[in-house]
């Protein structure tokens, strides 16, 4: 039961592409599209995880980050 209560208390943060992928690297491409953005001003909420904060890391010039609140 620890482990489920802990899961449900994860922080969570927002990422919300805000620059476009044109002339950026097809690495970068790849992590925008595995972290769920297709288009600008399009967001979505993920787990605040290690692995989370490292794709954000490599385009962190695209995008915009936020801590979501409960």
């Amino acid at each position: 039961m620890k482990a489920k209560n802990a899961s449900e208390q994860a922080k969570q943060i927002k990422v919300t592409l805000v620059k476009s992928t044109i002339g950026a690297l097809e690495k970068q491409k790849r992590t925008v599209e595995a972290l769920g953005l297709k288009k600008i001003r399009q967001s979505k909420v993920h787990n605040d995880t290690q692995v989370v904060r490292g794709m954000i890391f490599v385009v962190k010039h695209l995008v915009a980050v936020e801590e979501v609140d409960g």
